[in-house]
């Protein structure tokens, strides 16, 4: 099945690089998009892009390995969206001065502070505007570490007992969490809505009192690139209780635009959600300082400025 699939993501690509006069191929996950771009590619410039699981894959398996060797060998240029992949990248083969970290970018106008989006989702939710909300968003694997943010909301209820935890998403371990929130008695706390799509997903970060990413490196040495909800929180001036895993530590800076703590502690998680629920004072600074940021470097806008200098790189131009 993989080598068809290379074999008709090859002719695809051609065919559409044919037809829109491409100059430039980019590739996006260096296996299989980064083997099939360097196929494809022929006598244009090729421009790979990794995000996480590939080079999971890559690090993991021989072949896979090998392939990723190859695509890099053809590349002009790499991109990162952390620092962490940009080493492990670098390792598998992609050369230290064609390789940079550009984080993902981030819609601000969908993703912003708004006081009347805040009231009706909260309406939504049953809650007044007193009732702690602490949000989280993502797939439910075991790199996002939502088992450990449960077990933190469990540890806040004796002195939150009002307090509400929204997880959204979906995926395998979603029987395990549901059954970790029954085994620790707090399923009147713990709501799961499933997969949210983007507009909820910014109604509940404006909503939300603290946005919380408890994302952890897994036992088989898996670990996100970046979580797009890092970047939504961080635009939305959502306060945001995050971990240092992957790449979340390249654009979430430690009291100053999120608090970070150790993977895999849920009474870390506990004591930095406290202290902000705490303080709607130190919320507003770290949210605040957040968004600032988000708008100084990392909007569409601004990442797309990043790529168009990638390319000119990969076509051997000048900034």
């Amino acid at each position: 099945a993989a080598p068809l699939a290379m074999a008709s993501g090859w002719a695809a690509t051609r065919r559409v690089a044919r037809a829109v006069r491409a100059t430039i191929v980019h590739a996006h996950w260096v296996i299989p998009g980064g083997v099939i771009g360097r196929l494809s590619a022929g006598r244009r410039p090729l421009v790979i892009s990794r995000h996480g699981s590939d080079v999971f894959v890559a690090e993991k398996h021989r072949a896979a390995g090998a392939a990723a060797r190859y695509a890099f060998a053809g590349a002009g240029w790499v991109t990162a969206c952390s620092d962490d992949l940009r080493d492990r990248a670098i390792v598998l083969g992609a050369r230290q001065d064609r390789i940079e970290t550009v984080p993902y970018g981030v819609d601000a106008d969908r993703f912003r502070p708004d006081s009347a989006l805040r009231r009706g989702v909260r309406q939504q939710l049953g809650l007044d505007d007193d009732r702690p909300l602490i949000f989280a968003a993502g797939r439910f694997v075991r790199k996002k570490g939502f088992e450990y943010l449960i077990d933190a909301a469990a540890e806040l209820l004796p002195r939150w007992p009002r307090l509400l935890l929204v997880i959204g998403g979906g995926g395998d371990l979603e029987h395990e969490l549901e059954d970790r929130v029954a085994s620790r008695g707090i399923g009147a706390h713990v709501r799961f809505p499933g997969v949210l799509k983007q507009d909820a997903v910014a109604g509940h970060l404006a909503a939300a009192d603290v946005a919380v990413v408890p994302s952890v490196r897994d036992d088989s040495g898996n670990v996100d690139g970046l979580p797009n909800v890092v970047m939504e929180a961080m635009a939305s001036g959502t306060p945001l209780v995050t971990t240092a895993a992957g790449g979340i530590a390249a654009v979430a800076e430690n009291g100053r635009t999120a608090l970070v703590v150790e993977q895999r502690d849920p009474v870390g998680l506990a004591k930095a959600i406290d202290a902000l629920l705490c303080s709607p004072d130190r919320r507003i600074e770290l949210g605040t300082a957040a968004r600032a940021v988000v708008i100084e470097r990392w909007t569409w806008d601004r990442v797309a400025e990043r790529f168009e200098a990638a390319y000119r790189r990969a076509a051997g131009g000048v900034e």
